[in-house]
């Protein structure tokens, strides 16, 4: 049997959703845990392609600030599949990706205020 490989294809709407391969007897067994609690509601569906796609909802309960880390692994071997972590609240303050973007917005907001300037002089 060949291990399962499993690609995330999208989050959205609190749904994580990706595309599970391999060779598995039957309906392959996902389990998601955060904080070492399984995540209820998790669905792998067969496709006619042979694989098959996983959905994890992402319950509300569950979403708090700081980083929240789900892990996503075969029940039968316990091998980890994949993983997803969602970041809020005052952990992103210092996180280099959320001052970018804030500097992305001051950079526009100068260009903005160059560009009338430009225009009044004119």
């Amino acid at each position: 049997m060949s291990e399962l490989k499993l690609v995330k294809t999208r989050l959205f709407e609190g749904l994580w959703e990706g595309v599970l391969s391999g060779e598995t007897e039957g309906l392959p067994e996902i389990e998601v845990t955060h904080l070492q609690e399984p995540v209820p509601g998790v669905e792998v569906i067969a496709r006619p392609e042979g694989d098959w796609v996983v959905r994890v909802p992402v319950p509300a309960e569950r979403i708090a600030d700081g980083v929240q880390s789900f892990v996503i692994r075969d029940r039968r071997s316990g091998q980890v599949l994949d993983s997803f972590t969602l970041l809020a609240g005052d952990a992103l303050s210092y996180d280099i990706r959320a001052e970018m973007a804030l500097l992305r917005e001051e950079l526009d907001l100068l260009k903005r205020a160059f560009r009338r300037h430009c225009l009044d002089t004119m």
